[in-house]
């Protein structure tokens, strides 16, 4: 690996991945920085049915048939943790666990993370709480478990796990289940998915460093060998220093933020449509403003 890149990737998720591809395709040395399984949410999604090209496929197959291109154009990719970047100078400076690198231009694909239901949950990652039902959802086979979450990213959560535990309840806060119809009818006609509405979770009860029970708001408690946290996210953008709306990068209409040479995609940015489709056409939009600057 070399110190200076004319760009820097940070982040593999379809964003990423698409933009890594067209820049390469046009010539210029690429890095694509990742701390953890290329597809980013990619490899939380277990059915998808409205990309083209696809009647019907998973999060983790499509992810890996991206990445099989990102490695057939030879692609740099590095396997670390970004801790630190310097936006200020006409070559960006990014620093990871174990290097530090250089670039002319900077993209910023890093996605979203999923939010917590009490600050001390990544304690209990693995002890009874997964934020991904298709990581973690064998380890609870034939158990009970919760979703918490009303939302489609729930619903799908409850759908997959009806297929591998005995039952699954989810606790929504509202009055009723927020998604698509489709995704509501199919879970109203499992047997084993119970709906608890106006309900929050209030406390975990744990014994031996494990998850039981948990609490909700009106005293009641229910048993559970896993909680599945389905209530959203939030942009995980905090360590760039570029504008920003409620944590959301804000960026123009060739994706650069309001910093030179700085651009951004993918689920990290302010937006209005969350899908695929425009995350794969936001890498698409910043790999042609970069390759027609560059030719400047």
């Amino acid at each position: 690996m070399k110190e200076k890149y004319d760009v820097i990737i940070i982040g593999s998720g379809i964003a990423g991945m698409t933009a890594g591809i067209y820049l390469k395709r046009s010539g210029l040395d690429v890095l694509i920085i990742e701390e953890n399984a290329p597809g980013g949410t990619l490899n939380r999604v277990n059915i998808i049915e409205n990309y083209p090209g696809f009647i019907k496929t998973d999060g983790p197959s499509l992810a890996a048939e991206i990445f099989n291109q990102v490695r057939n154009l030879d692609i740099e990719y590095f396997f670390d943790k970004v801790v630190k970047v310097d936006l200020t100078k006409e070559l960006k400076k990014v620093v990871t666990g174990g290097a530090t690198l250089y670039c002319k231009y900077l993209v910023i694909a890093t996605g979203r993370l999923s939010k917590k239901l009490f600050n001390n949950d990544d304690r209990y990652i693995g002890k009874g709480i997964s934020y991904c039902a298709l990581c973690d959802g064998n380890l609870y086979k034939g158990k009970e478990v919760i979703v918490v979450g009303g939302a489609n990213s729930a619903l799908e959560e409850a759908l997959y796990l009806s297929s591998i535990c005995k039952n699954v309840t989810m606790v929504v806060r509202g009055e009723t289940l927020r998604g698509d119809e489709s995704l509501i009818n199919q879970v109203t006609e499992k047997n084993n998915i119970k709906v608890v509405y106006n309900s929050n979770v209030s406390e975990y009860n744990i014994e031996n460093n494990k998850l039981v029970s948990v609490k909700l708001d009106d005293e009641s408690i229910i048993d559970t060998a896993g909680l599945f946290i389905s209530i959203g996210s939030v942009p995980s953008a905090d360590m760039f220093d570029v504008e920003k709306d409620k944590g959301f990068i804000i960026v123009d209409t060739e994706c650069m933020t309001n910093i030179e040479n700085v651009y951004a995609c993918g689920d990290v940015i302010k937006k209005s449509v969350y899908q695929l489709t425009t995350a794969a056409s936001e890498g698409t939009i910043v790999a042609y403003s970069i390759i027609k600057k560059n030719k400047k």
